[in-house]
């Protein structure tokens, strides 16, 4: 027994993992103010058992037991706005501040089970998006999505209409929400979570009257901002800020997209596809 509370060593964020699971077993009156310290001590070292530092006190250690649904949750909040807390650019602030009112919320026990489609969706790609991004020096941020995808409840949007938007975004995408209405962690006019499109696959031109927010954690893909624009190429981890109306298309590159997402305002009013021309020669494009 380690007092790994469920939390391997190793893994870069682990130890930092492990601590903010202590400090809600803490909370909970599970362990010692004593106890938690030792774990803030061992947090320094994503090696260092959290049982040495217990046992050179002469402290108990606490059993290793998994962390539960409700500490997997709220541990993916803490990596996704320590994540954006590194990015510039619009509407970062504006989405820290909804998270930072959900902050400490305990969050509302499992909703329904995931739609099928959307789940063969995530079980098809999600594992090669958290591969990319543990590559690309996110190993925190990767960890921690892949341990609470189990207990979100993912779904696809189906205000378009099919024949508008394509079969294969219809069919290739799936999202989640982490807050928002009817989400773990309760909100109004706020919607923040998680997005996922498979390889290859064109989202097209649209539009909403909520203001957005993308940051992708995969890359590269194509966005564009007007059916009458150019494609832009752009890597993983450069946010996208669209406010009300403006029109955006995605084209997805050779890895899933990944996302965090947020809406911002207005999270009840539909988005609509925008008639494009060119929409066959860019689902026949292979980026990268």
């Amino acid at each position: 027994m380690n007092g790994l509370l469920g939390i391997p060593l190793h893994a870069r964020g682990s130890a930092r993992a492990r601590y903010g699971h202590a400090m809600r077993l803490w909370g909970d009156g599970r362990i010692s103010l004593a106890q938690l310290e030792a774990y803030r001590v061992a947090s320094v070292d994503d090696c260092r058992p959290p049982s040495e530092v217990l046992t050179d006190r002469h402290l108990p250690v606490p059993p290793d037991l998994a962390p539960e649904r409700e500490a997997l949750l709220a541990g993916l909040l803490d990596e996704a706005d320590r994540y954006l807390s590194a990015l510039p650019g619009p509407g970062i602030a504006e989405v820290r501040a909804g998270l930072a009112r959900v902050g400490g919320v305990t969050p509302l026990p499992g909703s329904p089970a995931s739609a099928p489609l959307a789940q063969s969706v995530v079980d098809l790609h999600l594992a090669q998006a958290l591969a990319a991004l543990a590559g690309d020096g996110h190993l925190s941020l990767a960890s921690a999505i892949a341990a609470a995808a189990p207990h979100l409840t993912w779904t696809s949007y189906d205000s378009y209409p099919r024949d508008r938007i394509g079969a294969a975004f219809a069919d290739g995408h799936a999202f989640c929400s982490l807050v928002g209405e009817g989400a773990p962690f309760p909100a109004q006019e706020f919607d923040f979570g998680l997005f996922l499109i498979a390889p290859h696959v064109l989202y097209r031109d649209h539009a909403h009257p909520a203001p957005e927010l993308y940051a992708p954690l995969t890359g590269p893909h194509g966005w564009r901002f007007g059916p009458d624009r150019p494609l832009v190429v752009w890597p993983a981890h450069v946010p996208v800020w669209n406010p009300p109306q403006r029109p955006h298309l995605t084209k997805v590159g050779p890895l899933p997209l990944l996302c965090l997402f947020a809406w911002t305002a207005d999270v009840n009013e539909p988005a609509m596809v925008l008639p494009a021309a060119d929409w066959a020669k860019l689902e026949a494009l292979r980026l990268g």
